[in-house]
């Protein structure tokens, strides 16, 4: 869990630094500014983007029931970041596991990358494919 807030914490507490120095020296626009940039930046490499994670064991379960893809991701990963996004509401039909949550998450994608973490891993009919194209994933969604 604690890795996965690490990188939005560091965007966040720049952002503080920079906008306090920028504040100091009279530029309050561009303090808020900045500010705001860091803080939309730290929210698009948070967890909070992406919808609930669930662990491998049962979006395993989920996927072999109802015939869905399941994503592995880690937050900060910008490929993750770019599936999310294109797959739009769509994201929230699909099984996600965070690598840096679930241990067997993780060991699903090293085995899966020649012993890489290589994310987005998406896994279909119990084949894994790395960082698709979201038309692709898409498309596996059609009931």
């Amino acid at each position: 869990m604690k890795r996965a807030w690490m990188l939005p914490i560091l965007l966040v507490l720049a952002g503080s630094a920079g906008a306090a120095g920028l504040a100091l020296t009279g530029s309050t626009a561009s303090a808020v500014v900045m500010l705001l940039f860091f803080l939309l930046l730290a929210g698009t490499h948070s967890p909070l983007v992406f919808p609930r994670s669930v662990g491998a064991l049962e979006a395993e379960r989920r996927g072999a029931a109802d015939g869905r893809p399941v994503v592995y991701w880690r937050p900060g990963c910008q490929y993750c970041l770019r599936l999310r996004v294109r797959l739009g509401r769509d994201a929230r039909r699909v099984h996600w596991v965070d690598i840096w949550r679930d241990p067997a998450g993780a060991a699903v994608v090293r085995a899966a990358n020649q012993g890489d973490e290589t994310v987005p891993t998406v896994v279909v009919a119990g084949r894994a494919h790395t960082n698709p194209d979201p038309a692709w994933v898409r498309e596996q969604l059609t009931d």
